[in-house]
């Protein structure tokens, strides 16, 4: 399969998802930047601002080059020549990798329950085994070791995904179908949870859940790092960070509250499906 029918899929994916967020936050904008990566390729940035969204990012990138030693062994592939959009390509191999998770500043169990449900339903249309699989995957990738808890409620993750294990066709197929599960599932989350009014403590609670989210991509995070180390353009890779954070040293949330009981559910191994209300 040509990988420029991979990278045009991967653009219209972009499109219907930037589509989809303008009608969620009608207030909201759009920034884009076409960019050049110097060792080739490049890629489409958009950065989405509004009333209710108020930083959010949708890229994409098709970029190729030459892979040095000390970038290749980092990521555990072979150094040489390298494709990488929707599929990654060095030397002779080729595979496909991706993922979707949420990163909830107070966790809904039903809300957690209603995105799982959508990330095993399309992993089914593929592989019955691939949810299961995928979701340990998420768990132990989107973990913040060195704060001893997840990210956030996990969701699935897979990398290096080829032959025998899925062809071309099959693997494009299956990252479309995950990319085309968030706009419908930011839905389920956004709607029913924009207009509720805050204070204080909610405030301050989510700009340290969001220093988490920082501590992890750039300590962990394996894109960020590919990005860096092949001289991706640093403004798209870190674009996801977000506007405001916070870091309170030795926070500990009050005992009954409702930042304590998020952050007791900020762990590995959660059946969020079956612990959901019947």
């Amino acid at each position: 399969m040509d990988k420029q029918f991979i990278a045009t899929q991967l653009e219209a994916l972009q499109d219907d998802i930037c589509n989809g967020l303008l009608e969620l936050d009608k207030s909201a904008s759009i920034q884009e930047d076409l960019w050049q990566r110097p060792g080739g390729g490049g890629g489409r940035t958009r950065a989405i601002i509004g009333s209710h969204i108020e930083k959010g990012g949708v890229n994409f990138s098709a970029v190729h080059g030459t892979l040095n030693a000390e970038a290749a062994k980092s990521l555990g592939i072979g150094a040489g020549d390298f494709f990488a959009t929707g599929v990654s390509e060095a030397g002779d191999t080729w595979w496909f990798g991706g993922g979707i998770d949420a990163s909830p500043h107070y966790i809904s169990m039903d809300e957690s329950a209603v995105f799982h449900n959508k990330l095993k339903r399309c992993c089914d249309n593929t592989d019955p085994t691939y949810y299961t699989r995928f979701k340990k995957w998420a768990d132990d990738y989107f973990y913040i070791k060195h704060r001893q808890e997840t990210r956030g409620i996990g969701g699935i993750f897979f990398d290096r995904l080829t032959n025998p294990e899925i062809s071309k066709p099959v693997g494009l197929k299956f990252i479309l179908e995950v990319g085309q599960i968030f706009l419908p599932a930011y839905t389920d989350l956004f709607l029913p949870n924009f207009e509720k009014p805050f204070n204080d403590t909610h405030k301050n609670w989510q700009l340290i859940r969001r220093g988490r989210y920082v501590e992890f991509n750039l300590a962990w995070d394996r894109g960020t790092r590919f990005g860096l180390e092949t001289d991706g353009r640093a403004e798209s890779i870190l674009m996801s960070l977000p506007h405001d954070a916070r870091w309170v040293y030795n926070h500990v949330p009050q005992p009954g509250s409702l930042e304590e009981q998020t952050q007791r559910m900020l762990k590995k191994d959660i059946d969020w499906i079956s612990m959901s209300k019947p």
